[in-house]
């Protein structure tokens, strides 16, 4: 049965950094909860650059059920959990070293597998695999919240322009040895995956990201990796963008309300 077309982006915008990490910490709680109605559990993937700092509104917040959640990595570099250019080790540094996560609620990679990235890559399949495959017949994993930020050239998790593996169409987690900018060996999650999520969520700050936010959403037909996030239906997509980010941006923007 064919997905209906993809629901349009819906932007926010915040006039600084607080504004922004409260109204996301809102969203997110809300999301959180929905979830937790739903099934019982909060399925969530982070990624790293910026985007852990911004989650700073989710710390000392009794709204968080810390112990429902399930967290994972929409993409990885390939070097120890405690090395400086680990999303993990950022994470942890910004967030879950600050509240009471369960440390077996996040899924990392296995550094053990690091000399091997086609397995390395497929042991974090399973583990998705684990907590997706038997609870929902899809094809592929939902998610019920994936957070993102972008880079300068339009990339998100490890999905750089013009690389073949934004063409990826069956795999759940996949390998790049080539990375653009280091360090040159990840793990990402596939489109596939982000676009199967219930809820995604684009966090951008900054002066810096204006004309790559620009690009993103007024001229998606670029198809630079970030535009190519879209969410199948019944999935939505949000970008939490302070002003600063989004001075060049021609999209509409929506009042945030929760």
């Amino acid at each position: 049965m064919p997905h209906s077309a993809p629901a349009a982006p819906v932007l926010c915008t915040f006039p600084g950094p607080a504004e922004l990490q409260t109204a996301l910490a809102s969203f997110i709680v809300r999301a959180q909860r929905e979830s937790i109605e739903k099934k019982g559990r909060f399925t969530v993937a982070v990624s790293g650059g910026s985007l852990p700092h911004q989650l700073a509104g989710l710390i000392d917040n009794p709204a968080v059920k810390w112990d429902k959640w399930q967290v994972y990595y929409a993409d990885e570099r390939v070097v120890p959990l405690d090395h400086e250019d680990s999303n993990h080790a950022l994470n942890t540094r910004e967030l879950f070293s600050k509240v009471p996560l369960p440390a077996s609620h996040i899924h990392t990679i296995d550094p053990a597998l690091a000399d091997d990235l086609e397995e390395l890559a497929d042991a974090y399949e399973k583990e998705l695999i684990r907590e997706f495959a038997m609870k929902d017949s899809a094809r592929f994993p939902i998610f019920d919240l994936v957070l993102l930020g972008i880079g300068p050239d339009g990339h998100t998790c490890s999905l750089f322009p013009g690389h073949a593996l934004l063409s990826e169409e069956d795999r759940w987690v996949a390998y790049i040895e080539d990375s653009p900018k280091p360090p040159p060996r990840r793990v990402t999650f596939t489109l596939p995956v982000l676009n199967h999520a219930a809820r995604i969520a684009f966090v951008v700050s900054g002066a810096q990201k204006a004309d790559t936010l620009h690009t993103v959403l007024d001229e998606p037909e670029k198809g630079l990796p970030a535009s190519r996030v879209r969410p199948v239906s019944p999935g939505h997509l949000y970008w939490f963008t302070d002003e600063a980010a989004a001075s060049k941006v021609e999209y509409p923007k929506t009042p945030f309300k929760l």
